[in-house]
């Protein structure tokens, strides 16, 4: 192993509690959070707080870390919290597992309505974060935060469609890419800021490399996967942010990460991703409990992550 090896390595040790910083620093149970609600029934829709955990130990030595670290940040446990305002039809498995690839997906798995996050792919989160904020401002936190709900929230977002019969107009990845955005954003604006900031952290890294590897092109195959390529996904992504609060995010135009040309109609893609989650989702979701949740003060601030690492 090479000296930069090592220092890989031990840079990916102090970040591996990145993942979902912002989720640790949620209150303790019974402290202004409303992890504790009880169950509540209803008539029509279902009842919140129907979302079981599960973490499945790794055979791979390598992501025993991970593994572990996930455990004792509660990750799934407050991660359930936060999507417990969903008044679901059936309980939805949330799990972390090894899948030999670095992937994530929503399925109906032994009779259960099952969300799979890989280890392979949160380790590369990890492994990805940025050592120090980048010129947009966007910190290791808020790059494991927003990266992490991007990734939860798009595949919940396929069981939410699922379990509710949604009807969708176009493709479903990309529906679910817009039900992520839509929540993240809910949660106010500075919340919102870092978090859409770290979630498309991913996206711009792939556009970086691309335009530095111009030679690279993408085989035709590339082309008809039911998800819409990196580039299009960060686009579409600065859009809807843009359209939800031109003001706050001003500067995606202003830096040129939202195309000038593609701004003005902004403001109404996000009102027509609004009116179809008020119409379609919110139904299905407890007003109280949801205003709990969002009212709760769980992201850390922009440099408890340099104190994290210590």
């Amino acid at each position: 192993m090479t000296g930069a090896q090592r220092g890989a390595i031990t840079c990916v040790a102090a970040l591996v509690g990145a993942i979902l910083l912002a989720l640790h620093a949620l209150p303790a149970y019974g402290q202004d959070c409303p992890c504790g609600v009880a169950t509540e029934q209803t008539a029509e829709t279902g009842r919140t707080n129907d979302i079981a955990i599960e973490y499945i130990a790794p055979k791979s030595q390598a992501l025993t870390e991970l593994y572990q670290t996930l455990q004792n940040r509660q990750v799934l446990e407050r991660t359930q919290a936060i999507l417990s305002a969903f008044r679901l039809p059936e309980r939805l498995v949330i799990r972390t597992m090894e899948c030999g690839i670095m992937n994530a997906w929503y399925a109906e798995e032994n009779g259960a309505k099952t969300v799979t996050l890989c280890y392979e792919l949160l380790q590369n989160i990890v492994q990805s974060l940025p050592m120090q904020s980048n010129p947009a401002g966007v910190t290791a936190t808020d790059a494991a935060a927003g990266q992490f709900f991007w990734l939860v929230l798009h595949e919940v977002g396929h069981a939410v469609f699922d379990m509710f019969a949604i009807p969708i107009l176009g493709r479903e990845e990309d529906a679910a890419d817009n039900f992520a955005a839509y929540i993240m954003l809910a949660f106010g604006k500075d919340r919102a800021r870092r978090l859409v900031g770290g979630a498309a952290w991913a996206w711009k890294g792939y556009i970086d490399r691309a335009k530095q590897d111009s030679k690279v092109e993408l085989p035709l195959e590339a082309f008809a996967s039911n998800h819409g390529q990196p580039q299009e996904r960060f686009y579409n992504l600065m859009c809807i942010a843009y359209g939800a609060d031109p003001q706050m995010f001003s500067d995606l135009v202003q830096t040129g990460y939202l195309p000038q040309r593609r701004a003005p109609n902004c403001r109404y893609e996000y009102k027509t991703l609004a009116t179809a989650f008020r119409r379609e989702i919110r139904p299905h979701v407890d007003a109280k409990l949801a205003a709990a949740i969002m009212d709760t003060t769980w992201l850390p601030a922009p440099d408890s992550m340099a104190a994290a690492a210590k």
